[in-house]
């Protein structure tokens, strides 16, 4: 079995690392080369950076931010927020990541996820999807959760597949800030129709959501981020416990 992966996610507006309640009410959580250093020493698998607001301001990610925090840390770390295009990826690359991810330009033009996984490889190539489940229906959502768009979220993720994603990060926007578990029985769904591996985002609240989402969700990572940023959550405790449960953990 494959082992499970731990992701701390820095959501990055103005050079800050903030975190809201359902993509809303953003509030400072921190400097992110600091907190970056602090999740590499305390066991993070990886780290994710998604300059929140790149793809709604229409500019390129911030290359020099990311530059510093790869040469902070030393585990994997994938980069997201207005890339939409081979030159972004070539960019962000070069400045440290060793993954990118893409939303909302792989929305508006699938085939970019193809043209990038030709380029790079499907390992390098991560689709986040920012889904909300209105009356029983997922909806996936663009610009930052700002656009509701007409495509479902298994059918979308099949296609992001079939296109060449090497993994899908998903967002259920109705749990994200909520604190109260993750999307587990979508999660579950997903990990069905789906052959490569999802990572849950959204939810967690308690060192249980993170057992739920594997035991139940069938994620194959997690992500959080302000219950990791505001101390709620202790990193090796949380492995500890998850391996007390039986969960492989790296």
């Amino acid at each position: 079995m494959l082992s499970k992966r731990i992701i701390p996610c820095l959501d990055i507006k103005n050079g800050r690392t903030v975190k809201g309640v359902r993509f809303q009410e953003l509030r400072d959580a921190g400097d992110p080369i600091e907190l970056a250093e602090f999740y590499t020493k305390n066991g993070a698998d990886e780290l994710v950076f998604l300059d929140i607001s790149a793809s709604e301001e229409k500019r390129a990610t911030l290359a020099s931010l990311v530059e510093q925090i790869a040469a902070a840390i030393n585990i994997p770390f994938t980069v997201g927020g207005g890339i939409s295009s081979i030159q972004d990826v070539q960019s962000l690359l070069k400045n440290g990541a060793d993954k990118v991810s893409i939303n909302s330009a792989a929305i508006q033009n699938p085939e970019l996820i193809k043209h990038l996984a030709d380029k790079f490889g499907s390992q390098c190539i991560v689709v986040a999807i920012d889904a909300k489940q209105i009356n029983g229906e997922w909806w996936v959502y663009s610009l930052g959760g700002k656009i509701k768009t007409s495509l479902n979220l298994y059918k979308w993720a099949q296609q992001v597949q079939q296109l060449g994603a090497g993994e899908i990060l998903f967002t259920s926007m109705n749990h994200d800030g909520t604190k109260n578990g993750f999307a587990n029985e979508a999660l579950q769904q997903l990990s069905k129709k789906v052959s490569i591996p999802v990572i849950a985002s959204g939810g967690a609240g308690t060192r249980e959501h993170f057992l739920e989402v594997f035991q139940n969700g069938k994620a194959d990572a997690a992500l959080a981020a302000s219950v990791f940023h505001f101390k709620e959550i202790d990193l090796p405790n949380l492995k500890s416990y998850l391996q007390e449960n039986k969960i492989t953990i790296r």
